[in-house]
């Protein structure tokens, strides 16, 4: 039995003393005793008789060590341009005042903070003055229209909102102040304050109820650390969907800074002094638990970028930062690579950089197709890690464990379930399924530490969304199978599979197989009605820079690809080459936009989008399909 079966077993036979060994790695006010306490299943609690603070243990016990003087941030923006960097004791101090000054506004222990802020140091700063006070922080992303900035303001009601004058993209600025004035007018409630930073590039007209970060925070008395319960909530993300209320995930403060310290060793194998590069944004979970929080925990030096890592034809911005800062772990989306492997298929950009720093890439956000998998690895010669986890987890469900045990890498994989996550496959009925078998993936319930605890003022709905169709279990609403070697197979989210005459079919194993095709860059997949089947697939692929393959031989040659790697089952004949896929700002494509255009409904466009442009010209692409 390897050291990753042992912990696994460990973790699910004794979980009580399995995270009280791991809540060792966090410094505690007052130390837990018990780790799990189920008294009011489903809404579990981990640690409920701890007490700490999760900004302590990611700054000032570092200094406290004598580590003051190690780099704990390096901001880079392509945008400005310009770079900083901070060490531990420099970070700890600007946030002391940051805290400070949210402090003298009125926010306290318990109090709702919404921060409305590009990728700049100052995002990071007040998410861990939030947490340095006790008070609850909730990201919105920036940029998100005034609808739904409104409805996150309406639902979580802060006492304050911190907010940036513009956020700055390759192709425009956007200015903040007006999405952020409309936002506050159409919502209930209104902030006891806004306190808006100001940057040079487009600097805002401050109005009534408008405070000048320059003016407020320098002059700050520094707040120190306040204690709290393990079981009180850090921090309120909402996950962005194109209709109804947003949903808030909320997160403890205990269990999610034990995770996440956990993971970083366990999983990651990033440790104090290390440099640790996750390319998102902080308005993502991704960004709040591996920019943010993860690396601090740890030692790590984390590195924040602000703008597009990849463009063209610059495809070696990425690997700039990874020589410049002697990058050791990145940790990005498979989009990020297949834009670089489609503008420099030979990696020439590569090979003029020295990345010899670089020991793995982890990957996660949507499928990894294999032959990206087979590209990235090859280019860089280091492992590559497909790893799967939502929202709502905070961390990773399924990952190949560097640190705790290197696994070997199957294609199409996110490898094995991660200790803490008990993860099952079951069928429409709740039974399990064999191995190798495609399914519905869920989880066990208690989910480990780190997880949503409920959603932000609404328990009932919480149950609803994730724990009634399966009871006892989470359901992840992704499909899936675990192989004979206990391997998880991540299919695709449950709306993505097609009844195609009665067979269920993953768009994922379809877009695998496409994706073996060497003209291919990137490709979608989605179910368009069919009179005599009722829904059949339908690819759409975005050709690799150079790559002009006579049309109807390439559309001859996807079809035969997914015939010989799926089957004629598949009922596959319908392929078009468009010059983009439309993706949200973190990379995902919207499958499910297009395929409600594809079906003739007006599908709402989610504030997310990247660029509208895209999906306009994939509209037409749709409604004209044969």
């Amino acid at each position: 039995m390897g050291e990753h079966a042992r912990s696994y077993e460990g973790s699910l036979r004794d979980p009580d003393s399995f995270w009280l060994r791991a809540a060792e790695l966090i410094d505690w006010d007052a130390r837990p005793a018990q780790a799990l306490d189920d008294a009011e299943a489903p809404f579990y609690k981990w640690f409920p008789d701890g007490r700490l603070n999760i900004c302590a243990n990611a700054l000032d016990r570092h200094v406290d060590q004598g580590f003051g003087d190690r780099t704990a941030l390096i901001w880079d923006s392509a945008m400005v341009p310009a770079k900083r960097s901070f060490t531990y004791r420099e970070l700890r101090d600007e946030v002391a005042r940051v805290a400070g000054a949210l402090r003298g506004l009125g926010v306290g222990k318990g109090d709702r903070v919404v921060v409305y802020m590009p990728m700049i140091p100052e995002a990071l700063t007040t998410m861990l003055a939030c947490a340095r006070i006790g008070a609850v922080h909730s990201v919105v992303f920036g940029g998100f229209a005034p609808k739904e900035l409104a409805a996150r303001i309406e639902d979580a009601r802060p006492k304050v909102v911190v907010a940036a004058s513009c956020g700055i993209e390759p192709a425009r600025v956007v200015a903040y102040q007006p999405i952020l004035d409309e936002a506050l007018g159409m919502s209930g409630h209104r902030p006891d304050h806004t306190l808006m930073l100001q940057r040079d590039t487009l600097r805002a007209e401050l109005g009534p109820g408008y405070l000048d970060w320059s003016e407020v925070v320098p002059t700050a008395v520094p707040a120190e650390p306040v204690p709290v319960s393990a079981t009180d909530p850090l921090y309120i993300l909402y996950t962005s969907g194109t209709t109804g209320k947003p949903k808030g995930v909320l997160r403890d403060t205990g269990g999610y800074a034990v995770a996440l310290a956990w993971s970083m060793d366990a999983i990651y194998d990033v440790h104090a002094g290390d440099v640790f590069w996750t390319v998102s944004d902080v308005g993502w979970v991704v960004g709040h638990s591996y920019i943010v929080y993860a690396p601090l925990l740890v030692g790590a030096t984390t590195v924040m970028y602000e703008g597009k890592p990849v463009g063209t034809p610059d495809a070696g911005a990425f690997w700039r930062i990874v020589q410049e800062y002697g990058v050791k772990t990145i940790f990005t989306a498979p989009t990020a690579i297949r834009a670089i492997k489609k503008v420099d298929p030979d990696a020439t950009e590569l090979a003029a950089y020295d990345t010899t720093s670089l020991v793995s890439l982890f990957l996660a956000g949507e499928r990894l197709d294999p032959e990206t998998l087979q590209w990235a690895s090859e280019a860089l010669g280091v492992p590559v890690t497909d790893h799967w986890w939502q929202t709502e987890t905070g961390w990773p469900i399924a990952a190949n464990p560097r640190g705790l045990e290197p696994m070997p890498v199957k294609p199409g994989s996110a490898t094995v379930p991660v200790p803490g996550w008990d993860v099952r496959v079951v069928d429409g009925g709740g039974r399990p399924l064999p191995a190798g078998q495609e399914g519905e993936i869920v989880i066990r319930l208690p989910l480990p530490p780190g997880a949503l605890k409920t959603l932000w003022g609404d328990d009932k709905r919480f149950v609803e969304s994730y724990l009634t169709r399966y009871p006892g279990y989470y359901h992840t609403g992704d499909s899936g199978f675990i192989d004979d070697d206990g391997y998880l197979f991540v299919m695709g989210r449950t709306d993505d599979v097609i009844n195609v005459a009665g067979h269920r079919l993953s768009t994922g194993a379809i877009e695998a197989a496409l994706a073996t095709h060497p003209a291919v860059a990137e490709c979608a997949v989605i179910g368009v009605p069919d009179a005599l089947k009722g829904h059949v697939p339908y690819g759409l692929v975005v050709l690799k820079a150079g790559a002009t393959p006579d049309h109807d031989d390439l559309r001859a040659e996807l079809v035969a690809a997914v015939r010989r790697d799926v089957g004629p089952v598949a009922a596959f004949r319908d392929v078009a080459i468009v010059p983009a896929l439309p993706k949200t700002r973190s990379g995902k494509i919207l499958r499910r936009t297009m395929r409600g255009i594809a079906e003739g409904r007006d599908e709402a466009v989610p504030a997310t989008i990247e660029d509208a442009s895209v999906l306009d010209s994939l509209t037409v692409v749709l409604k004209d399909r044969p």
